[in-house]
């Protein structure tokens, strides 16, 4: 895993770091193997307390990796989402979810950018710091898609539903100050990385149980709504995927050209 994320651990706090910097930290099967891998190890450990999630180089992650976008434009995406391999998901939306999941607290620390499913990666930790300058997108409309790793079912409870409708129909960008504003970002820091492992090691310097207890309350929601957002993510995203539509809006994106649709 170390060509794709990197753990250290020490004073009882897990530090995950994407390391894919020449990508900018992209998803790419790999990466999601890794993260799964990752996950299902630190679940497993007793001495780690709290997580931080973060990325090397300039980017958090800066969402699928464009390689996987040409595939599509030439109708060769063959990618099966609907299958559950994960409980409620799928490989992808657990890659995103199992953060949620933990047993101890996690916190995302954002920098650069965290678009698309880089952006839905952020939204799994339990605490998200970013950066004043930091760019977030859903900015999967842009391809012709939607957020199909659990994004949907998660920002039901951060935001608004029209705010979750502008952000996710439009696609645009915003900043560390609007995130916090809107409830997506809990503290916006000049190094977000080094305030999450201040805080993080404050949580491993409380009660093991206590924080075990408060996260396994935190985390009780209604797991029939989220079993049904979860699979209609999937079935709607393959549903547009290397159609004419998402074909034309990926090589539109491409050219830099203004995208002609069928309706």
């Amino acid at each position: 895993m170390n060509d794709r994320v990197v753990v250290d651990v020490a004073d009882h706090v897990a530090h995950v770091r994407l390391v894919r910097t020449d990508k900018m930290n992209a998803l790419d099967p790999a990466m999601f193997d890794a993260l799964v891998k990752t996950g299902e190890d630190l679940r497993a450990r007793k001495d780690v307390r709290a997580i931080v999630l973060s990325g090397d180089g300039r980017a958090f992650c800066a969402g699928l990796d464009l390689q996987n976008f040409s595939e599509m434009a030439k109708g060769e995406a063959h990618m099966d989402l609907v299958p559950r391999t994960h409980g409620a998901a799928n490989a992808a939306q657990h890659a995103v979810l199992q953060w949620r999941e933990m047993p101890v607290p996690v916190i995302a620390a954002v920098h650069g950018v965290a678009f698309g499913g880089g952006f839905q990666l952020m939204l799994g930790a339990d605490m998200r710091f970013v950066q004043p300058t930091v760019k977030l997108s859903i900015m999967e409309i842009k391809w012709g898609l939607i957020p199909d790793m659990g994004g949907l079912w998660l920002l039901r409870d951060m935001l608004r539903p029209d705010v979750l409708a502008d952000l996710t129909y439009s696609g645009r960008t915003i900043a560390g100050e609007e995130a916090l504003t809107l409830g997506l970002a809990t503290r916006v820091c000049g190094d977000p990385r080094a305030e999450a492992l201040l805080v993080a090691r404050e949580i491993a310097n409380k009660s093991p149980d206590a924080i075990r207890a408060a996260k396994r309350v935190l985390a009780i929601d209604d797991s029939e709504i989220k079993q049904r957002v979860l699979m209609a993510e999937s079935v709607e995203q393959a549903a547009l995927m290397s159609r004419p539509n998402q074909i034309e809006a990926v090589l539109s994106s491409q050219q830099g050209r203004v995208p002609v649709f069928a309706d």
